[in-house]
């Protein structure tokens, strides 16, 4: 369908106003208005809808729009951050989420920005992917919140991530740096569904460590996910350890391959996998030490995420404002 251009943003005091967020997964889209001080305010979600084509999916966003058009807030927002399940291509402003099937290229940052508009609000719209959204939101608010060189990572259904470097949020050009679910760490290794060979996402993902467990022979109870590996290797049960302890590995290889080319010093785990407790950060812990062996990486800690469920939202908001300075910042 044709695309009417971008409204013209209105420019105001970043400090001021609060910055209009968006959350687009697979199950959920939500959104908030987050102030300037991490406070959240008007949240409002919809279920991600199924079996619908690309505009019934942007119809549930359409409402979140108009939920938070209703705030008191709302005449006061000063920019807009949309964070969205993957891939994302930032240079074109579309999503192709894995998960949202109706969504393929579809122009997520054009059509936000015009509902926006419509609402009395044209102002400066940026995508982040979701794993990029996360670093933002753990580098402002979490656990990587003081320190200037980090990597966050979403380990889940799949693995991603993103870069910040001398306290810049580092997307790239298409918003994808920081992906270190497809890094190699086995040169031998099953082909990714990426295509690639031994990617961090086929050995560490949840479920990948399901699939290991389950073809050495682990016997499951009720679930056969990587949360019931967890459990069982929280007991005691050697083939899900050894599971957890492959993914460990993985992950530590990985993390210590990125420290070691940008000079990150601390790597933040969120993500449903990382749920597990010291069941995944034992191994990583572990394994990082025969990895990161240089001088410039070995005091690099590896730590589990802090905001959780609002990550998404604060990350978009975050991400917002680390990609929008510029344009916030003068009357």
């Amino acid at each position: 369908m044709p695309t009417a251009p971008l409204p013209v943003p209105r420019v105001r005091d970043a400090a001021a106003g609060p910055t209009v967020a968006i959350d687009i997964g697979g199950t959920k889209i939500a959104g908030a208005l987050v102030h300037p001080d991490g406070t959240m305010t008007a949240l409002t979600r919809r279920p991600t809808p199924r079996g619908t084509d690309a505009e019934g999916v942007m119809a549930a966003v359409t409402e979140v729009v108009a939920d938070l058009a209703d705030s008191a807030s709302w005449p006061a927002a000063v920019r807009c951050g949309i964070g969205s399940a993957g891939p994302v291509d930032t240079s074109r402003g579309t999503v192709s989420p894995v998960n949202i099937g109706a969504w393929r290229d579809f122009p997520v940052q054009e059509r936000i920005a015009a509902e926006l508009a419509a609402r009395g609000a044209p102002i400066p719209t940026v995508l982040a992917g979701d794993g990029v959204a996360m670093t933002a939101a753990e580098h402002w608010l979490g656990a990587a919140r003081g320190h200037r060189n980090a990597l966050c990572m979403v380990v889940s259904t799949g693995v991603g991530g993103g870069l910040v470097l001398n306290n810049q949020l580092h997307p790239g050009p298409t918003g994808n740096a920081g992906h270190i679910g497809h890094i190699s760490v086995a040169f031998d290794g099953e082909r990714c569904a990426c295509g690639g060979r031994g990617c961090v996402e086929s050995l560490a993902s949840g479920t990948a460590i399901a699939r290991r467990a389950l073809d050495q022979g682990w016997t499951p109870g009720a679930d056969a996910t990587a949360a019931g590996v967890a459990a069982a290797a929280a007991t005691g049960d050697p083939i899900a350890l050894a599971a957890f302890d492959r993914a460990g590995r993985a992950l530590a290889a990985a993390i210590a391959a990125t420290a070691t080319l940008v000079e990150t010093d601390i790597a933040v785990i969120g993500g449903g996998v990382a749920a597990a407790g010291d069941v995944l950060f034992t191994p990583i812990r572990r394994h990082l030490a025969a990895y990161a062996t240089l001088s410039f990486v070995r005091e690099l800690r590896v730590v589990p995420a802090s905001l959780g469920g609002h990550a998404g939202l604060i990350g978009a908001a975050a991400a917002a404002t680390m990609l929008l300075p510029s344009e916030g910042a003068t009357a």
